[in-house]
């Protein structure tokens, strides 16, 4: 299925966003908002009013958007237990490096599980942060079991940005700073968000809901577990058997994001690995130096916005040529070794 519109929105039902995350990352060293490029040319040719792509390539010194969750659902842990030495958590990359991070910044533990096709260069960038790697002989839900196994040890905390534990609550409350600061950018139609588990699409269906934008959920098309679960109106896992849009290989929504999900996603569009390809090498032209999870919502653009199969979905969300559309570019690229200088 290219594109499906969601049969469960209503908006009244979606919980609103929680601006204490964003008081919170405003007063750590390092924060300010990250940006957003104007793409006209993209804008001309599939005949929209403006196209803009909010960039999270370099989010508090780290290359995605993924720190804001972490750093808002440790603060909260360490308030609910002050005994806590070491974090563990599962990952696919970004999240797993976030939460090193942070655990570096604050003097504690860290030991992240990530799944045996978790590429090298997301590997060590996790253990250049001082965390302790272990690869897991299975899938990323297979890392993600170790990891709760591992945070049921005494001053050990699992963090987690998937299931229906508090942590995972955290993270997308965390997530909310990235809309916070759309509303003061910038006023947008329709926005179109990467899901995964599904954390950041419920912070951004929760923005949507309070201001009256459209959001459409953005899945590779041979991990769409969030399309599979708005099709049977309940969280339902799917197979996965591996993606280039590695921050996005993901066969189950996190409970704690569904509500959001079921209740204000309008719908989603499904993209394959050679089409997000295409939109890295396309935002290159912009100067944009953005992963192929990044990429995954122009690629999801452009179908929408030309193929017939999508018209349902054009129609349901407005896409005309007076729509303003925000694309949000979750990752720069992390699969890569740094260029040297």
């Amino acid at each position: 299925m290219r594109a499906l519109v969601n049969p469960g929105v209503d908006r009244e039902l979606v919980p609103e966003p929680n601006d204490a995350a964003a008081r919170f990352h405003a007063s750590l060293d390092g924060y300010s908002p990250t940006p957003l490029h104007e793409l006209a040319p993209l804008a001309t040719e599939l005949g929209l009013a403006a196209v803009w792509l909010k960039d999270e390539s370099s989010r508090l010194g780290l290359p995605a958007f993924k720190i804001l969750g972490a750093s808002w659902a440790v603060e909260r842990a360490l308030r609910e237990h002050p005994e806590t030495h070491t974090l563990v958590a599962a990952s696919a990359g970004n999240h797993g490096r976030a939460v090193a991070n942070v655990a570096s910044r604050l003097g504690l533990g860290a030991r992240i599980f990530l799944p045996a096709r978790a590429s090298p260069a997301r590997r060590g960038a996790i253990a250049a942060e001082g965390a302790d790697v272990v690869v897991v002989d299975g899938t990323y839900e297979d890392a993600v079991a170790r990891a709760r196994d591992d945070g049921a040890q005494p001053g050990v905390f699992e963090l987690a940005d998937v299931g229906a534990s508090g942590s995972a609550g955290w993270v997308i409350d965390g997530y909310a700073t990235l809309f916070a600061e759309v509303v003061e950018q910038g006023s947008f139609d329709v926005l179109l968000v990467p899901v995964g588990v599904g954390a950041l699409a419920a912070a951004a269906a929760r923005f949507g809901a309070q201001h009256g934008v459209r959001v459409i959920g953005v899945e590779p098309a041979v991990a769409a577990c969030l399309t599979a679960s708005l099709t049977a109106g309940e969280p339902t896992a799917v197979d996965t058997p591996g993606t280039a849009m590695a921050g996005l290989d993901c066969a189950e929504i996190s409970l704690a994001a569904w509500p959001s999900l079921h209740r204000g996603i309008d719908g989603t569009v499904t993209v394959s690995d050679d089409e997000a390809a295409a939109g890295v090498a396309e935002l290159e032209t912009y100067g944009l130096e953005i992963g192929a999870s990044g990429a995954a919502p122009l690629a999801a653009l452009r179908a929408l916005a030309t193929e017939p199969g999508c018209a349902a979905l054009r129609d349901a969300v407005g896409l005309s040529p007076r729509a303003w559309v925000l694309l949000v570019a979750t990752e720069g690229r992390t699969d890569r070794p740094p260029r040297s200088t």
